[in-house]
């Protein structure tokens, strides 16, 4: 399930992508439009700034904007920098791989051979997908 720091960090930069003026996007905008939190929403922020998909400026006029083009920013980036690991289970993750401890072969396993499908086919459509797609 996703969660809501995930959620909410999607709609954020897409509420920033579709934003008409060149000028950053203040946190109380996005989060009164979005009806998220803003000291969370402050928190998800400043993960996207240190994972390099948003800039900031600070004072009156400040705000949150894209460093990066909308067609540039992936899916699979920003789930797993605000997720954690996309598989479900971590025997089927790419990048954060660990042995399930219940398991004795985990080729001959039948949760493994269907982690695999579900990891492989979301991963398909969160590459397929950039911010373009939802901002468009």
């Amino acid at each position: 399930m996703l969660s809501k720091k995930t959620k909410y960090g999607l709609k954020a930069l897409t509420y920033i992508a579709k934003s008409d003026s060149d000028a950053p996007v203040q946190v109380g905008e996005i989060a009164k439009s979005e009806k998220i939190p803003q000291k969370f929403l402050e928190s998800i922020l400043l993960t996207l700034r240190k994972s390099g998909f948003l800039g900031s400026k600070k004072g009156k006029h400040g705000g949150y904007y894209l460093i990066k083009e909308t067609s540039e920013i992936k899916m699979t980036d920003v789930l797993r920098v605000l997720e954690g690991p996309i598989a479900m289970v971590p025997c089927v993750s790419l990048n954060f791989y660990e042995k399930c401890d219940d398991c004795l072969d985990e080729h001959e396993c039948s949760v493994h051979k269907l982690m695999i499908q579900v990891r492989d086919n979301t991963l398909k459509v969160l590459r397929d997908n950039t911010l373009e797609d939802l901002a468009g």
